[in-house]
């Protein structure tokens, strides 16, 4: 079966004072459809960086990714906006919500822009705030949520769209621990019942011990890739 994301030879470099910093140097690997996988190591070991290349937000200085099937690396413009918006959910560390819009309407967000009909905008969002256990909440602003609550509707954004791939960079980080496990118990339940994929960067133990895979890198390459099933 084809690998929902294939990595082949991925480098990346950065410049800093003048220094060229090798980020990430030359990684293959895939992802079946479906993981429920982390990405884990030390700062500065390119975990959010591959993340970043994966989905288009940042290009390669070599090597070549597949999305789907489809060479995303070789996309430019508008054609990978468009590409990674109908393909790609993310969820970050610090929410991003838009602070002036209600949940219902960061959750419709990218619907929007995908031109969905009004009807079927509203009955998806009501569908997501049940399965992110917030019903009733659409017309809050994210002022009056806390930060567990908060990340819930990232994770409703992310997911509404029916994107292929969920890429969640440090989604606890921000969280206390028993919230931060409550979030990742129902991303791995949504990620069972619609079949998603989900990929973390990570440092949280607790993340690692739930994912069915856990991929080490250090120092821009791949140094451990262990998997243990569902």
């Amino acid at each position: 079966m084809e690998p929902i994301i294939r990595a082949e030879q991925v480098q990346k470099k950065y410049r800093e004072d003048g220094n060229v910093v090798d980020a990430l140097q030359g990684i293959d690997l895939s992802v079946r459809a479906g993981e429920f996988s982390a990405i884990v190591g030390p700062s500065g070991s390119g975990k959010t960086t591959f993340l970043n290349v994966i989905s288009g937000l940042d290009t390669l200085d070599g090597g070549r990714v597949w999305l789907g099937g489809k060479l995303i690396s070789a996309m430019t413009g508008s054609e990978l906006s468009d590409f990674r918006r109908d393909n790609i959910g993310f969820i970050f560390q610090a929410y991003n919500l838009i602070p002036v819009l209600t949940v219902e309407e960061n959750i419709e967000y990218i619907m929007l822009l995908q031109g969905v009909p009004r009807e079927e905008r509203r009955r998806r969002v009501e569908d997501m705030l049940g399965e992110v256990g917030l019903s009733g909440m659409q017309d809050r602003l994210p002022t009056r949520l806390s930060g567990g609550q908060q990340q819930r509707v990232a994770i409703a954004r992310a997911m509404v769209s029916r994107p292929q791939l969920i890429l969640a960079d440090e989604p606890t980080a921000n969280l206390d621990s028993r919230t931060g496990a409550d979030l990742v118990d129902m991303m791995a339940v949504l990620n069972r019942k619609t079949g998603m994929t989900f990929i973390f960067s990570t440092h949280d133990r607790m993340i690692m011990e739930r994912a069915h895979r856990v991929i080490t890198l250090k120092d821009g390459r791949v140094e451990g890739d262990e998997s243990k099933g569902p």
